[in-house]
């Protein structure tokens, strides 16, 4: 399966401080990704409500919301609880910051000054994950489609019988389809059930961003886009564990 490399990622650096937000753009610049600031706990919040972010470089001593409260509300959402989140301090800080932040969720904890190549290596990890996860997802959308596109009534199993009435069966997730043909009748709509669900859990996998899974899900998209080409063409199942 063939899909398109996804655009850049998105970075959001939280800092009250603006020389603090110039001198990390200018660290993160070289990366060649979508860089996005916000000056209070506030905007960062609104900010990841109306966009994505693979990663959230947020600043603890901040007036007003400070860095623990606004990573526990972007924790508490369900549309930000996922992405990761790097807390940064200064240098003169309470001995407990570090349990603190990740107590509440958060990925790492760095110290100002901050070394520019760690910083560099550490954001490089969740970006590398962010691309994974989204390519795996398109992956996944395109498995939607072409298992929607092969049992639809003009697809590829529906030809001039297609267009001279309905299939016996309709589409519907989870249930799977009766189809003319070849693979059609109890065998075949229990086939594409099968189908159908290990795609949902894919999907379910994709949307908890399991950060070592990869691999093992590329592996079972790429299964799956066979075997869902393999029951298109009419061929034998193949049971997996």
């Amino acid at each position: 399966m063939s899909a398109p490399v996804p655009d850049r990622s998105s970075i959001l650096i939280v800092d009250d401080m603006e020389e603090n937000l110039v001198a990390l753009e200018a660290v993160l610049g070289p990366l060649d990704q979508q860089l996005v600031t916000a000056r209070s706990g506030e905007e960062a919040l609104k900010a990841m409500l109306r966009q994505d972010f693979a990663v959230v470089l947020l600043d603890v001593l901040m007036p007003g919301m400070d860095g623990f409260e606004t990573a526990s509300n972007i924790k508490r959402l369900d549309q930000t609880k996922d992405v990761p989140i790097i807390l940064l301090t200064g240098t003169d800080v309470d001995a407990d910051y570090a349990y603190r932040g990740y107590a509440l969720g958060a990925a790492d904890f760095l110290s100002k000054p901050i070394d520019p190549w760690v910083l560099r290596t550490k954001v490089n990890v969740f970006l590398d994950l962010d691309r994974k996860n989204r390519q795996l997802a398109v992956q996944a959308e395109q498995l939607r489609r072409l298992l929607v596109a092969e049992h639809s009534p003009r697809g590829p199993q529906g030809g001039a019988a297609a267009a001279e009435g309905p299939l016996e069966g309709t589409w519907s997730e989870g249930q799977g389809v009766q189809r003319q043909g070849m693979g059609a009748g109890r065998g075949g709509a229990e086939q594409l059930a099968a189908i159908t669900e290990r795609l949902v859990q894919i999907e379910m996998m994709l949307r908890e961003r399991e950060p070592f899974g990869a691999p093992e899900l590329s592996d079972r998209i790429a299964e799956l886009e066979r075997e869902v080409r393999l029951f298109g063409a009419g061929g034998e199942h193949t049971e997996h564990a």
